[in-house]
């Protein structure tokens, strides 16, 4: 007894408000061993003369252990232990009297229950299924709530027995949502078919067969709501994000009943806003199914606007120096964000000509609500309606810029927004139709000295603006942009020495920083109009709240500088390096959450760029706070949905609903600062090559780890960006240093293509394997490292069939339309580009390995002769071809054993109408000449009349055909020049000529240089035509090919070239001759040539 006495002490000093009290007493409980826990767990619950809070917390407890540890205890309690918690945990709901503690057992009934369905689905505690069949017929409601709650938290209680059971489950809650005397019950009922549906989201037979469920959950959300009670709308919302073909045969009844709830101003803004969430989230996940009922979309378009326009009268509003994040919870932020994403979901077709009368109403209303409303309306729908408003461009903007001298200043803020969405989501094209207004009407808003606020946000459209416009277009402005912000920024930092106000200065800063971006060289002759008064901010502005303005100002500072270059800001160089690094010697003292953190490191990485070799020095100071950064772990939490009831989003933490009453959460905090670490050090290791060998051991072990960071894609690309670079980093260490650091990172890189979720994310890391390959040669990999890879690159060829197959299957559904083939097309843009990385490591391995690697390549090559059938899509046969090309190239003679499968094929593919699959198959015939040996003689024979007819054909040299053009004239090239016995070279060659220089395929025209030299030095009588009469003909082509950089100063080929030019220069007739008929472009290309070889 004494002992439980102590126990229950213990759970009151586990609620302690103390901190220390209660830390002190998470220990103690630690220690208790799992099998005491549960004993005294389960008596404090069933002790009638207990406190109600202890035994909350003693449920709380319980169920959580049962939740995380439930293997480590359970299996080792004897047999009379497992069957007298379950009878007590029984009873206990029988007799319980206490609603809210009966609810919290019932919560540990269904974690035990959970816990004991076998693998084969049976459910090893059979007394609870006869329990529920019991209390649900019971008299006694709290019994009824009971069976209930338990099949609400867990609806696969009955295991592999639910389809036999299934005509009971469905009687048991139609009769409880019907249950007329109990509201509550009626509830519950409700909830808990919500949760078997989704449970059961996938099965669409049991959706089908629950739909006349539908009405009922509908009557009971609209009920509940005017209760006070909004849990079971936020089951709608659940069942509308993830099992939205349930609704399907009540959409429009659910559509209706939610307009009605949000249209409701008697309701709390939290349901009207659930209400809403429940169609926005239908755009996002069943878009083709709502866009059949337009009118009801139509309707709910005012309702978002509506919401829009409940805005507070603020006195202060354009005085504020501090910017409040946005009150998520208001109704305006809510509807701007619906709007957003039904115009992105449902797409500008059907939004724009819903809302386009709607907003010039309300730009034209006396109430400045109504007019910041539309403004910010149109900033919200760009994205999603980006098609159809890029047509009106021109009358949006001139409507806008009238709005920027509004007599409100909270309406010219909004058109300042309105402004720098549209330079973001039109870009480059806002820019070049509307510069010259946009510009003018920025800086006059930004003049606006009463109106702080709406100056901030006037300097940060403008950064958007200059952004993303080209530079031709910013340069005339230059002069009157940059005068201006001077003149701002002057007056803003006497208002900062004067009044401590800063928020202005923050943007100017920032514009600055933006302008000098894109002006590049061009911002020189402004650059000691600013510099000395950034750097006095940066050693001056040392108070905490000016922590943003300095990390701000250091980065204009380096903006600056990389635009300026070395020259112009070596001067400064050494002095801003002072001033980082002291703030760096401090950074010890920054707190984590310092804003100037990761201003800093980017600022760094760009010194580093500035410096080139010369930033070497300052890496011991640098390193230490950036792989401090880089090594930040978030915090985690695995939490059920009773603990996620006591947590919310706002502070800092982020949730993902992993099922089954599971959700995982992150604190986002330092997350971004990570990735940006994660990058700056894959630019040290770009940057300094060898310079940053010294780190590359700790680089690469913080690295590693982090391909498998599944809380931020931006790291797992950096990790994989950064393993190539280190092995270069790393090489001047010597080879056995190398492999080994090629050892740590192998199985790492290979596990990730495994797992990799993104495929953004995986095409990264498949290109960062195949450059690792490449850089280490044959022998990189092992017997285990080339079996998992085997079974990998299958896998995503496999993958990439079945995806195929999906989408075809989308397109025989009954939602199918325009808008959906458009997502269809994306996600076979996504396959496709996998299936390039797929190409890129098959590439590396071969040119790695050579022929030792076929026998491995078997396991693939009938997925790959999959791709190259005829009725592939062309991308596949592509790079199928592209694959082949490799294997003849890297693998020939050995080739030949495959050429069944892949010649016939290529040599039709040479006639594709696809250029990319004619550019494949001219390159596969070009290597088989150069590097496939005695068995490819025949098929370079068959192969040349094909290349001659794509080349002689009329649209040969357009812009989609010229590379594929391109390819076969190299290739006839590669057949004359290794296999002369193949082609009629006599006759050939002059033709050939006629086709030269090559101006788009870079790789393929030295080729045909190294060839052309080859006929010259020869003397090739065809070649130099009677009397040199071709020279002029030859120069001309040197002379363009040199001019399109076709041949490059490294190119062996170069000096050959220069060599003929000199021959010729020797015979001062025929100089003259061949020069003249050169343009001046074509001149000056000879004579760099004659200078640079």
């Amino acid at each position: 007894m004494a002992e439980q006495q102590q126990f229950y002490l213990l759970l009151r000093n586990l609620m302690s408000p103390d901190n220390t009290v209660r830390k002190q007493s998470e220990e103690t409980y630690d220690t208790i061993p799992g099998q005491n826990k549960i004993t005294f767990l389960l008596q404090a619950i069933r002790d009638a003369s207990a406190a109600e809070e202890v035994k909350q917390m003693a449920a709380v407890l319980l169920r959580r252990l049962l939740s995380s540890s439930f293997e480590e205890i359970y299996p080792g309690l004897t047999l009379e232990m497992q069957t007298a918690i379950k009878t007590e945990l029984l009873t206990s709901i029988q007799q319980e009297t206490s609603p809210n503690i009966r609810k919290k057992v019932c919560d540990i009934a269904a974690e035990l229950t959970r816990n004991l369905i076998d693998d084969d689905g049976n459910n090893q505690w059979p007394e609870i299924l006869k329990f529920l069949f019991d209390s649900v017929n019971s008299d006694n409601v709290g019994l009824r709530e009971a069976a209930l709650h338990i099949f609400w938290n867990f609806p696969g209680i009955f295991g592999n027995q639910q389809q036999h059971y299934m005509e009971v489950i469905k009687r048991m809650l139609v009769q409880c949502m019907q249950d007329q005397a109990n509201p509550h019950i009626r509830t519950l009922a409700a909830r808990a078919a919500a949760s078997f549906v989704l449970s059961n989201e996938s099965n669409s037979a049991l959706l089908k067969h629950f739909a006349d469920l539908l009405p009922g959950i509908l009557q009971s959300v609209n009920e509940s709501c005017y209760q006070g009670d909004d849990s079971v709308l936020k089951s709608l919302v659940e069942i509308a994000d993830t099992a939205p073909k349930y609704l399907r045969p009540n959409l429009e009844a659910t559509l209706q009943l939610c307009l009605k709830l949000c249209a409701d101003t008697n309701l709390t803004n939290m349901q009207r806003q659930l209400a809403l969430e429940v169609i926005v989230t239908l755009s996002e996940t069943a878009a083709a199914m709502l866009r059949k009922h337009t009118a009801i979309v139509a309707q709910s378009v005012p309702q978002m606007l509506a919401m829009m326009v409940d805005l507070e009268d603020d006195e202060e509003w354009s005085m504020a120096d501090e910017l409040e994040d946005d009150d998520f919870d208001s109704n305006a932020v809510a509807g701007e964000s619906a709007l957003d994403r039904i115009a992105c979901g449902l797409g500008g077709k059907i939004i724009l000509p819903m809302i386009k009368q709607h907003i010039m109403q309300m730009l034209q209303n006396p109430d400045w609500k109504y007019r910041h409303a539309g403004l910010m309306a149109l900033s919200a729908i760009g994205e999603g309606c980006h098609q159809q408003m890029e047509a009106i461009l021109q009358e949006i903007v001139s409507f806008v810029l009238l709005f920027c001298s509004d007599a409100h200043p909270r309406v010219r803020y909004a058109a300042c927004n309105a402004i720098g969405q549209m330079a973001t989501d039109f870009a480059p094209t806002f820019q070049k139709k509307f510069n010259d207004k946009v510009i003018s009407a920025l800086l006059q808003t930004m003049e606006d000295q009463s109106n702080p606020r709406v100056q901030a946000h006037a300097a940060a459209a403008l950064i958007n603006f200059t952004e993303d416009c080209p530079k031709s277009l910013l340069i005339p402005y230059l002069d009157s942009l940059v005068q201006h912000l001077h003149v701002i920024m002057a007056s803003k930092l006497q208002e900062l020495i004067q009044k401590g106000t800063k928020l202005v200065l923050e943007q100017v800063v920032t514009s600055i920083a933006s302008v000098a971006d894109t002006a590049e060289e061009k911002f020189v002759p402004y650059y000691d109009l600013f510099m000395p008064s950034l750097k006095h901010i940066v050693e001056n502005a040392v108070q905490k709240e000016l922590r943003l303005l300095r990390g701000k100002t250091i980065e204009c500072i380096s903006l600056i500088g990389l635009a300026v270059g070395k020259e112009k800001f070596m001067p400064d160089a050494s002095a801003v390096m002072q001033l980082l690094l002291k703030t760096q010697t401090d950074f010890n003292d920054l707190e984590d959450d310092d804003p100037q953190i990761s201003y800093m490191i980017s600022a760094w990485a760009r010194m580093c760029k500035i410096l080139g070799k010369e930033f070497q020095q300052y890496l011991p100071v640098v390193m230490g706070p950036l792989m401090k950064t880089a090594s930040i772990k978030p915090e985690v939490a695995l939490l059920d949905t009773q603990d996620m009831e006591n947590i919310s989003e706002d502070d800092g933490w982020e949730f993902v609903n992993l099922g089954d009453q599971q959700s995982f959460g992150i604190k986002t905090a330092g997350l971004e600062e990570k990735a940006t670490a994660c990058q700056m050090l894959v630019c040290y290791a770009k940057e300094l090559k060898e310079g940053f060998v010294e780190y590359t051991e700790q680089v690469v072990k913080l690295m590693v780890p982090l391909l498998k960071f599944y809380f931020h894609d931006g790291v797992r690309v950096a990790a994989a960006e950064s393993m190539p670079l280190l092995l270069e980093c790393a090489r001047v260490r010597g080879p056995e240093y190398l492999t080994q650091m090629w050892h740590f990172m192998c199985d790492a890189l290979i596990k990730a293509i495994g797992t990799e979720p993104d495929s953004d994310v995986l095409s990264e890391i498949m290109h960062a394997f195949a450059k690792c390959i490449e850089l280490m040669g044959d022998g990189c990999l092992n017997n285990e490292h080339f079996e998992e890879l085997g079974g990998i690159l299958k896998g995503k060829l496999e993958e990439h069939f079945k995806n195929q197959e999906l989408r075809q299957a989308k397109r025989q559904d009954e939602d199918y339309d325009e808008q959906v083939e458009e997502t269809l097309q994306d996600e076979d843009e996504n396959d496709v580009y996998i299936l390039t990385k797929v190409s890129d490591i098959l590439h590396s391995v071969f040119s790695s390995y050579k022929e030792k690697v076929l026998p491995w390549f078997e396991q693939l090559l009938q997925l790959i002769v999959q791709l190259i059938c005829p009725n592939r899509p062309w991308a596949d046969r592509q790079w199928g071809l592209c694959i082949f090309d490799d294997v003849v190239e890297h693998c020939s003679p050995s080739s030949f054993k495959y050429a069944e499968y892949f010649l016939r094929p290529m040599l039709q593919s040479l006639c594709d109408s696809s250029p990319e699959v004619r550019q494949a198959a001219a390159y596969g015939i070009g290597v088989m000449a150069q590097y496939g040996g005695e068995n490819y003689r025949p098929f370079c024979t068959e192969a040349i009349p094909l290349m001659v007819r794509v080349i002689q054909a009329s649209d040969s040299r357009s812009k989609e055909n010229v590379n594929a053009t391109e390819n076969c004239i190299s290739a006839v090239g590669k057949v004359m020049r290794f296999r002369p016995e193949c082609a009629n070279v006599n006759e050939i060659l002059p033709h050939w000529l006629s086709w030269l220089p090559l101006n788009e395929d870079k790789e393929e025209a030295v080729h045909t240089f190294d060839f052309l030299c080859d006929l010259i030095e020869s003397n090739n009588p065809i070649v130099l035509g009677p009397d040199n009469s071709n020279l002029p003909k030859i120069f001309l082509i040197i002379a363009d090919g040199v001019a399109n950089e076709s041949v490059k100063s490294e190119d062996a080929c170069s000096k050959r070239l220069a060599n003929v030019i000199h021959q010729v220069q020797v015979s001062a007739g025929l100089w003259t001759q061949c020069v003249s008929t050169l343009n001046e472009t074509q001149q000056k290309a000879i004579q760099d040539l004659l200078n640079t070889a």
